[in-house]
């Protein structure tokens, strides 16, 4: 693996300003989101609402994964997204989300999720996955992927291309009467192959109109994801696999997770709806 020092916080800069006319999701300004208490089976209007979303999200991450090389720093990543969401009419959903201060989450090497952009400077070798949530026309899409920064080191490209892959197969197995614990079995079976950790206690989930819906949708074979899927139903799924073990620690920003052995992680998440036959992505740029 690289033998890259450890990720250490950077310096945040100030918050960014969305234009007024742009629609805030309801939690903007509080400290937790109000409960969902709605069906996870959408409507039609809704769905297609959340292709919008899904799309500007997806293309928004790809604007800012441009710019991913040695020298750049993640805050700029963030800029680049959060510009491009405003000018599309949407709303960074992660932005002031139980207070998170930035448009994306930019995690890098051991971070498992919700980095937060800042002074940090990409280097040569690392590898980098960028989380982008947009909201418009009152629902969310929400989408991330796991990029190489220069030259990257053959166990952490493998880790990323069989993250993908992982993703691929569970999307793939999803279909209308299976229990969303086939996500899981698909995912653990394949990771176990390689001797990859599954991260447990950070899952996949119902998104909707809400950011999270409270539906769970584990990434590991679990006996209680129990829940029947049924068309027109919207979560995403989102597997993070790490080269070593799935515990971890949190840094004192509240949201920064690193992997408890520190050794390197990768995700990739898209959302989906159910469909007849199987699942449709949302998330397509």
């Amino acid at each position: 693996m690289s033998g890259q020092s450890l990720l250490v916080p950077g310096e945040l800069s100030p918050a960014r300003s969305v234009p007024g006319n742009i629609r805030r999701p309801e939690y903007v300004g509080k400290p937790a989101p109000t409960p969902y208490t709605g069906p996870e089976v959408q409507t039609a209007e809704t769905i297609e609402a959340m292709r919008i979303a899904g799309r500007i999200a997806a293309q928004a991450m790809e604007e800012a994964a441009k710019l991913i090389a040695p020298g750049v720093t993640t805050d700029e990543l963030d800029r680049v997204a959060h510009a491009y969401m405003c000018d599309h009419g949407a709303y960074p959903s992660t932005l002031g989300y139980r207070g998170y201060p930035k448009s994306l989450c930019s995690s890098v090497n051991e971070v498992i999720c919700h980095g937060i952009p800042d002074s940090t400077v990409l280097r040569d070798g690392d590898i980098v996955n960028l989380d982008v949530t947009a909201f418009i026309g009152g629902v969310h899409g929400d989408n991330n992927a796991t990029y190489l920064c220069g030259e990257v080191d053959e166990e952490s490209r493998l880790l990323v291309e069989r993250t993908r892959e992982a993703l691929n197969r569970a999307i793939k197995a999803v279909k209308p009467g299976r229990q969303i614990n086939i996500i899981g079995r698909v995912i653990e079976s394949y990771a176990k192959r390689f001797g990859y950790g599954v991260v447990r206690d950070f899952t996949g989930h119902g998104i909707n109109s809400s950011f999270h819906s409270g539906l769970i949708i584990p990434h590991y074979d679990s006996p209680h994801a129990t829940t029947t899927i049924v068309p027109g139903m919207t979560f995403t799924i989102e597997p993070m696999l790490t080269l070593g073990t799935h515990e971890y620690d949190m840094w004192d920003d509240g949201w920064t997770v690193v992997t408890k052995d520190r050794k390197r992680t990768a995700q990739f998440e898209h959302t989906l709806v159910v469909t007849e036959s199987g699942a449709e992505i949302l998330t397509l740029p």
